[in-house]
């Protein structure tokens, strides 16, 4: 390495005086308070990783699981994920804050505690939805040789999974971790799912690479969505200063037994009415009746067919 010059130095200097400014950091930089937790890529996916394990024992996590040391191996566990919980809620709770004082973070770390308590007292009820979201999957699947398949190799187990671990969290009213979590799927398996999406049982996706699933979306029973498929929002409606106006409901509403096809785009707060079929690359914006099927036609425009056609 050759001698810096004293030019190259002072402009290194200027760089870094530039880069530690507070007119250049702006709002992008959260400079932590002094021991403050922050929210950790790598703790959320061992936290991830944990309800994975409690939730399907011997799919996920270790493979020395058995009928003599599981509920050691559990308590193991829960214990772990406790610790996890409050950590990454707490620093999801603090994002944003300044000045947070003693007491204030006491409180919100009583609060943590009692979210993740409540958190892993909810795992028993997550499983057994999960367990007909892999009965859907698998019933619904030709290709599909069991159940431990599915559990196994699709990428959907792992994207719904996580999905409704973060959809009871932020149920719970936690910030930003829930985001983590579903986003962590997303680049694990290609499907995004908002974790303020509601989600019937029985939900399955085939191949899942491409679907995103709105903020606002809600889904019913018995819901099968193919690779493609956009749950989105129309527009954004802006408030007098032109701001965008958020969490007002944006997003489809599907009715039970749904069929949705790959490539469907589906926009705007617009019904799919139960047992209605939505065949595939079709933009729909208004609402489809129950048992409708709506499929397109060689001439590229939509037709609507009987259900009994």
């Amino acid at each position: 390495m050759g001698v810096a010059t004293y030019q190259e130095e002072e402009k290194m200097k200027m760089a870094v005086k530039m880069l530690a400014c507070k007119e250049n950091l702006q709002q992008m930089c959260h400079l932590r308070m002094v021991g403050e937790p922050l929210p950790s890529e790598n703790l959320i996916a061992e936290l991830i990783g944990l309800c994975r394990s409690l939730l399907f024992p011997g799919f996920f996590g270790g493979a020395d699981v058995n009928g003599y040391n599981i509920e050691y191996t559990i308590g193991i566990q829960c214990e772990r994920l406790k610790w996890l919980l409050e950590n990454q809620i707490l620093a999801g709770s603090l994002v944003g804050k300044t000045n947070v004082s003693t007491e204030d973070e006491k409180s919100i770390k009583e609060e943590a505690k009692h979210i993740a308590i409540d958190f892993i007292q909810r795992l028993p009820e997550l499983r057994r939805v999960l367990h007909t979201d892999v009965e859907a999957i698998y019933k619904g699947d030709p290709a599909a040789s069991s159940t431990a398949e599915v559990i196994y190799c699709y990428p959907c187990i792992k994207a719904i999974i996580n999905y409704r671990i973060a959809h009871e969290l932020l149920l719970a009213g936690v910030p930003v971790i829930p985001r983590m979590i579903t986003e962590s799927a997303h680049s694990e398996t290609g499907i995004d799912i908002h974790p303020g999406a509601t989600i019937g049982e029985y939900f399955a996706i085939d191949h899942g690479t491409g679907v995103v699933i709105g903020e606002t979306a809600i889904i019913g029973r018995n819901v099968k969505l193919y690779q493609g498929v956009t749950l989105g929002a129309r527009s954004f409606p802006t408030d007098e200063n032109d701001n965008l106006i958020k969490g007002i409901p944006r997003h489809p509403i599907i009715g039970d037994n749904v069929v949705i096809y790959s490539n469907a785009t589906i926009l705007g707060r617009v019904t799919i009415g139960s047992g209605a079929v939505v065949g595939g690359n079709i933009w729909v914006t208004t609402d489809v009746a129950p048992g409708e099927k709506l499929v397109q036609a060689k001439s590229k425009q939509h037709t609507k067919i009987d259900k009994d056609e």
